[in-house]
């Protein structure tokens, strides 16, 4: 796929496996490095909903779980849908979304605008992390 992403743009800024540390952790690993902002929007998340409820019966935030066969990819905004229909051509990007966007504003973080019109910052997990099962 990645040879594919690269016919379209040869501007990937950053590709990250979310396993350790989920999602959360990639995306504020990236924030640092780069020292730039990233706004996620909540409701462009895919967690499916068997994942939801495992998580909230747990008491988990999916952002912070393993998420083993997933892929963030940076890539200018210009290319962005291309390579989402690259990505979604393959069996395992099937459900890729754009789900969110590099900023200038707060350098550095991560923040979420929620379901409810709010934003919540995204902080790097503390303490231990899930043991992985495979």
């Amino acid at each position: 796929m990645v040879r594919e992403i690269l016919l379209v743009t040869g501007e990937i800024h950053a590709m990250r496996d979310p396993t350790r540390g989920g999602v959360a952790a990639s995306l504020n690993e990236i924030a640092a490095q780069s020292g730039a902002g990233i706004v996620l929007t909540e409701s462009d998340i895919p967690v499916k909903e068997e994942v939801k409820s495992a998580c909230e019966i747990l008491g988990l935030d999916p952002l912070y779980v393993a998420n083993e066969g997933k892929l963030l990819v940076f890539v200018p905004p210009e290319h962005a849908s291309r390579v989402l229909k690259i990505m979604r051509k393959n069996q395992h990007g099937r459900d890729a979304r754009i789900i969110g966007e590099v900023v200038a504003d707060h350098p550095g973080r991560v923040v979420m605008k929620i379901r409810t019109g709010g934003t919540r910052i995204i902080d790097m997990p503390l303490g231990e992390q899930l043991p992985r099962i495979c």
